[in-house]
């Protein structure tokens, strides 16, 4: 029947959730408020929906995280310029559209977050090893067994499920638990206080 189609889905995201490892999430909490001390940079990467959970976490830093606050995020999403992700998969290959570009912008002490439901991205991966390879902190948010990311990354964010969709949601929700710390937890100074 296909109304029971949504309350299935639900119970399942239910469990997916229950599976976030909130000590995890508190790292890079931690993770991401040094960076923003310490005026470092933050880039983060995906394919498909993870492009666009890459996206929008990214704007959720660079204005609700970061509006009216004296220390501001200093983050970018390799997904946003479509003119240079095209240029690189045109002429070089798709493999290695994150990557060049961090050749580009990232120092060691940045912060590297690559998002991948299966785990086995190869430009995912790409980036990450870049990142790693220059002293960057790395962050993987990844779904069913990690794949190849999961190991790469000095922290793992893993929605252990199979279902794509249900990842997706995890990956969503995780990224909204660290920007609505910063949005929500740290409460900028009264105007005038």
């Amino acid at each position: 029947m296909p109304h029971s189609f949504p309350s299935l889905y639900k119970a399942d995201l239910l469990r997916a959730i229950e599976s976030i490892d909130l000590a995890k999430v508190t790292e890079a909490i931690d993770i991401l408020k040094r960076a923003r001390d310490e005026k470092r940079h933050i880039f983060v990467c995906g394919n498909g929906g993870s492009a666009s959970t890459a996206s929008h976490f990214a704007c959720d830093m660079v204005k609700g995280a970061s509006f009216g606050r004296e220390s501001r995020f200093r983050i970018m999403a390799l997904t946003d310029s479509l003119p240079t992700i095209t240029a690189y998969s045109n002429d070089v290959g798709y493999d290695c559209v994150f990557a060049e570009q961090l050749k580009n912008f990232a120092q060691p002490g940045d912060v590297v977050i690559a998002i991948s439901g299966s785990g086995n991205s190869p430009n995912v991966l790409r980036a990450i090893e870049y990142a790693g390879s220059i002293g960057c902190r790395t962050i993987a948010l990844t779904g069913r067994d990690g794949g190849k990311l999961g190991p790469l990354a000095q922290l793992n964010l893993q929605a252990s499920n199979p279902h794509m969709g249900r990842i997706e949601d995890v990956h969503m929700i995780v990224m909204h638990m660290i920007c609505y710390y910063f949005m929500d937890a740290e409460k900028p100074a009264a105007v005038g206080a």
